[in-house]
């Protein structure tokens, strides 16, 4: 049975394309709490429990979306460069992808067991934030080493 869950594989290169200039994006805005006032609107939201502030289900509240933006950006340019198909997709580079994503889960919540032991407040927030995004782009790294791997060791069979 063939389950086709890939993307064609052109959406990898747009993926890459739009995934770097976004990583870069975010880090900047996170780094420096950039909230450009063009990027405050009213919202629908399902729960809002402001510190201080109103705490409210279901309503519209006033929000920055510059954050949500970019990481829905990051989410779709991830998904896109991680689960692509490749040039050459048989069993072998899907077995490579099941494993990939089966070991970036593991390190993912590795990281996350770390952190929940030994970071606290505000810190650990931010951690979860990073952890949203860690699961693919470990996913990427480790599937594109090991396809490398098998098409460097099938270049010195030849």
């Amino acid at each position: 049975m063939k389950l086709n869950y890939l993307f064609p594989h052109r959406y990898k290169k747009i993926g890459l394309i739009i995934l770097i200039p976004a990583v870069i994006l975010g880090l900047i805005v996170v780094n420096y709490d950039l909230e450009p006032e063009v990027f405050n609107m009213n919202v629908p939201a399902i729960f809002v429990d402001e510190i201080m502030g109103e705490e409210f289900v279901f309503g519209m509240t006033r929000n920055n979306i510059l954050n949500e933006i970019i990481g829905v950006v990051l989410i779709f340019s991830f998904l896109m460069a991680a689960f692509s198909k490749e040039k050459q997709e048989d069993e072998l580079i899907a077995k490579i992808r099941v494993e990939s994503l089966v070991w970036a889960t593991y390190v993912n919540y590795a990281v996350l067991l770390f952190s929940m032991i030994f970071i606290y407040g505000i810190s650990f927030f931010w951690v979860l934030i990073f952890n949203m995004f860690t699961i693919l782009l470990i996913f990427i790294i480790r599937f594109n080493w090991q396809v490398y791997k098998l098409n460097k060791s099938m270049s010195h069979e030849e």
